[in-house]
């Protein structure tokens, strides 16, 4: 249920286009944060209820382990797998408060959701704001999905809505503490 990552982020600069034409930077952190769920074991697939091919809601997380000083979390689920040069994105998830610690299922799509208080929501690579489930081209074999938790040592809170992963990224470039991610499989046939 557990995988624990860290050591070194590769934050991405240059445009907020998902990815795509951004340049590396690297930095190296020394603490990792454990990325855990309940509906799925890390390098387990993914249940449907979580895809695109089920109700396309976001899988419960929770993450311990982030250092003291942690101001603020950030979220990225992508998908390296994608048949393109850059990972597909599926979900970016900003400004949240070093309270939070977990998220339930089913975070409700659009920028600003209700819960938990005060986070922002970014575009993913299917146009959209929120969350969206894994829904790889049939028959492609199995892809990982790597949901990514940033411990940053300031909260964000001034972000304007609609991040693609590169914009986060390259805001987040220097502040980041710590890092984990949990990976859920996923395939159609």
């Amino acid at each position: 249920m557990v995988l624990i990552a860290g050591g070194i982020l590769v934050a991405g600069c240059g445009s907020d286009d998902g990815g795509a034409g951004a340049t590396a930077t690297q930095e190296v952190f020394h603490m990792t944060i454990i990325v855990q769920s309940d509906a799925f074991a890390n390098g387990e697939p993914i249940p449907r209820r979580f895809t695109g091919d089920g109700e396309n809601v976001s899988p419960p997380l929770r993450w311990s382990g982030a250092p003291a000083e942690t101001r603020g979390y950030a979220l990225i689920c992508d998908d390296p797998d994608a048949p393109r040069d850059q990972p597909f994105v599926h979900w970016v998830l900003y400004a949240l408060p070093p309270a939070v610690t977990s998220l339930p299922e089913g975070i409700e799509p659009g920028a600003r959701p209700a819960a938990p208080a005060g986070a922002v929501q970014g575009k993913n690579d299917f146009g959209k704001t929120g969350y969206g489930g894994p829904a790889p081209p049939r028959g492609h074999g199995v892809h990982h999905y790597h949901f990514k938790v940033y411990a940053l040592d300031q909260l964000f809170h001034d972000l304007e809505p609609g991040l693609g992963k590169a914009g986060l990224l390259e805001a987040i470039g220097g502040h980041v503490l710590a890092q984990g991610e949990l990976v859920g499989t996923y395939e159609r046939r």
